[in-house]
């Protein structure tokens, strides 16, 4: 049996970390059915691209206003605790969404307000679930448990939209309830959880203490370098936002179409994922991480300016399978690099540039698409994800350079 084998059959027999995968993968299905099904019904009441923006903003602004809070409650409370009050909200909130839809009750204002809700209730959900990982399993399987959760989550993240986007066909209200038993069976899922090692002893909390996460990432350029580069490479060229005007307007479908735009990035992304389990980023990672990125850019471009739903389809798996060496990359050095005692701060930093390039960006795109129409809005995007990885290779020489994440690691510990 290979060392790879070895350890994912250990992985595999780890009741923990199995719980733990569950619930990320529940998590994960119930997000991304709700996340098609409000696209669509807000793009059908309104039409507007601006609102399809506001969707993404409502998201986004939670998080913003939590980051700090959520960083210090990650760090002093059972983070097991937090992603189950976490879930149960998001399960409860999107039943209420389908009670509306039942009773055709739902306003657009009133989906705004789930999705606000939905927001915060992610900005502490998602930061804790990445500190709580580390602490599952032990530190020389951690890289590999990283890698089978994020398979988890892209195979999650191919499934719920198209199953969402059917679904659809027999009413808003059906994916919208499943979506709720699901993020309520993860928090089941998670209450089964065990740590391998107990919790750090938690410092006092000071304003220090609090922005202590800000310090440490900026006081290492690569990891900088890392977390911007993603940011504003995904806040430019992101088209999540417009894919229903991409499904109704330019290729002239319907929700099942939606539905596979929606999974062709993750279906790219897990293959890469089996790829890089077959060949790892050994050396050259930081190249390798500028060359995703742009690739990244032009499939971007590539989508945007496709008027056939099998060549979007291809550009968005293209997309999606250079976006994942980006995160392997970005979430291996954060986990690994982080004490465990400051891991919730990181991570909801770490949080908010990722709901800042995911949730803003798709601001920014409906604004945008809004203002130019969405092939432009997408072409715009992809041509400015490309310059800011050119800009960055210039700006991060030390991310220019990277060669091995062990080597990496090793370098932002000894900081």
């Amino acid at each position: 049996m290979t060392v790879l084998a070895a350890t994912e059959d250990r992985l595999s027999r780890h009741p923990a970390f199995l719980a733990f995968w569950l619930s990320r993968v529940l998590t994960s299905l119930g997000f991304q059915m709700a996340s098609v099904v409000i696209g669509w019904m807000v793009y059908e009441k309104t039409g507007s691209a601006y609102d399809l923006g506001l969707v993404g903003l409502f998201q986004f602004l939670p998080m913003v206003l939590l980051t700090f809070v959520v960083g210090t409650v990650a760090d002093r409370v059972d983070r097991r605790r937090i992603v189950i009050v976490c879930q149960a909200v998001e399960g409860l909130t999107l039943a209420g969404l389908a009670l509306g839809a039942i009773t055709d009750t739902l306003s657009v204002t009133a989906i705004f307000v789930a999705v606000a809700v939905l927001g915060g209730a992610r900005a502490f959900e998602h930061p804790t679930l990445s500190a709580l990982l580390p602490g599952l399993v032990p530190e020389n399987i951690l890289h590999k448990a990283i890698a089978m959760s994020s398979s988890a989550m892209q195979t999650a993240t191919i499934i719920g939209p198209s199953l969402g986007g059917l679904l659809y066909a027999l009413g808003a209200p059906v994916p919208l309830g499943l979506a709720a038993v699901f993020f309520l069976a993860a928090a089941t899922a998670m209450a089964l959880v065990q740590l391998e090692r107990p919790a750090p002893q938690r410092e006092p909390v000071t304003l220090a203490s609090v922005f202590s996460g800000i310090g440490f990432v900026w006081s290492r350029p690569l990891l900088l370098g890392v977390l911007s580069l993603d940011m504003f490479a995904v806040l430019l060229g992101g088209v999540t936002a417009l894919l229903p005007i991409f499904a109704a307007d330019v290729l002239n479908a319907g929700p099942w179409a939606l539905g596979l735009l929606r999974s062709a990035p993750a279906v790219g992304a897990i293959a890469m994922a089996f790829a890089l389990s077959r060949f790892p980023l050994n050396h050259r990672v930081g190249l390798k991480m500028f060359a995703a990125v742009i690739v990244f850019g032009l499939a971007t471009i590539a989508f945007s300016a496709s008027g056939h739903l099998w060549l979007s389809l291809i550009a968005l798996v293209v997309l999606g399978a250079a976006d994942n060496v980006s995160v392997v990359i970005r979430h291996s050095l954060v986990q690994l690099a982080t004490p465990d005692e400051m891991r919730g701060r990181v991570n909801a930093l770490n949080s908010l540039f990722i709901g800042t390039s995911n949730q803003l960006g798709e601001f920014e795109s409906g604004m945008t698409a809004g203002l130019f129409g969405a092939v432009a809005a997408g072409i715009l995007g992809g041509v400015g994800t490309v310059a800011v990885a050119l800009l960055w290779m210039r700006i991060f020489p030390a991310l220019r350079e990277a060669d091995t994440l062990a080597g990496e690691r090793r370098k932002l510990g000894s900081q």
